[in-house]
């Protein structure tokens, strides 16, 4: 079984184009942003490849490849600010938003960088939430409503 990192690299070197180099640009730039990111290869299947994805606490983006575009799509990306107006992609989501990259796009990478730590944030601050109710208190130390008499 190929690792993902080999994955990623397989796709950078077969597309080939501009593509390869747009995918590479944005796979650096978020490592630079979250050292600890892990990378996976998803959804790998008869009528698909896969996609190059980064994580730390969860999902933080996708990088599909398309004929005219690189589709980084946030997991979270709803929940997340983006004062540079990276997001031109599905804005119309309650989830995830997408920055679709063009050949000639410049990449602004210090925004990507603050939007994949955010990202990253948000993911380790959902892991640190409590997942379940408090545990009630037995009987004995509820109060019964009944006055002592």
């Amino acid at each position: 079984m190929e690792s993902a990192s080999a994955s990623i690299d397989e796709k950078i070197r077969q597309l080939g184009d501009w593509r390869g180099k747009v995918l590479a640009t944005v796979r650096t730039v978020i490592h630079q942003a979250d050292p600890e990111i892990a990378e996976e290869w998803k959804w790998a299947k008869a009528t698909s490849p896969g996609v190059p994805v980064w994580s730390h606490g969860g999902i933080i983006c996708t990088g599909e490849s398309y004929k005219d575009k690189i589709k980084l799509t946030f997991a979270k990306g709803a929940s997340l600010k983006d004062p540079a107006g990276l997001f031109n992609s599905s804005l119309d989501g309650n989830v995830r938003r997408a920055i679709d990259i063009h050949e000639g796009d410049k990449i602004n990478e210090s925004a990507l960088k603050d939007l994949v730590r955010s990202a990253v944030v948000l993911n380790v601050q959902g892991k640190t939430k409590p997942t379940s109710k408090p545990k009630p208190k037995p009987k004995s130390q509820r109060a019964n409503g009944k006055r002592a008499g």
